[in-house]
């Protein structure tokens, strides 16, 4: 979203949702919604929320939309997200929605409507208030959201060789393995 006073510039939400603790974690980006944003986001909530309260995980399952900073055709994504793999030691399942179904995605309908729906008729005049905003947003079913402020640079255009994406330890599954992916750990 941009803000009135070009000065701010503009925000970008993006979040990973806890299906089964009902908890998310947004990050709001202040530069430009790319696969290393989209990425970044989840190696947020790795560190502060998903370590401490999955201590023995070995493998995240990741739901993404097919286009976007998050899409199947992005060699960044896949490239970001081994990097994330090799960091954390976790084997990344990765299920794309097929394109035009993103509104399936429970992120969706069960964590940023709830946002949208805290921040309604108030003057977002801050990034601090955006992100006040969505980190107090709660829900009488009990949702949990935190959230912070990530002023990184995340620069457009950012190329991929047929080399460097051959690195990426990347197993398809059977059923649409474009959509449907595993990207495991590399050994050191």
């Amino acid at each position: 979203m941009d803000f009135p006073d070009k000065e701010l510039g503009k925000v970008i939400p993006e979040g990973v949702y806890d299906l089964s603790r009902n908890e998310g974690w947004v990050s709001v980006g202040i530069d430009h919604d790319t696969a290393g944003f989209a990425v970044e986001a989840v190696r947020r909530w790795w560190q502060e929320m998903g370590a401490a309260v999955y201590p023995q995980a070995e493998e995240l399952l990741l739901t993404a939309d097919a286009g976007g900073s998050s899409s199947y055709r992005s060699r960044l994504w896949k490239v970001a997200l081994q990097a994330l793999a090799d960091e954390t030691g976790l084997r990344l399942s990765v299920c794309h929605f097929p394109p035009g179904t993103s509104k399936w995605n429970k992120i969706e309908h069960r964590m940023f409507c709830h946002i949208t729906k805290n921040w309604r008729g108030r003057p977002l005049v801050s990034r601090g208030i955006v992100v006040n905003l969505i980190g107090g947003t709660k829900t009488k079913e009990g949702l949990h959201i935190e959230a912070e402020l990530d002023a990184k640079a995340y620069p457009t255009g950012i190329k991929v060789s047929d080399e460097e994406l051959a690195t990426v330890q990347l197993t398809k599954e059977k059923f649409h393995g474009e959509w449907n992916y595993c990207i495991v750990p590399r050994s050191n």
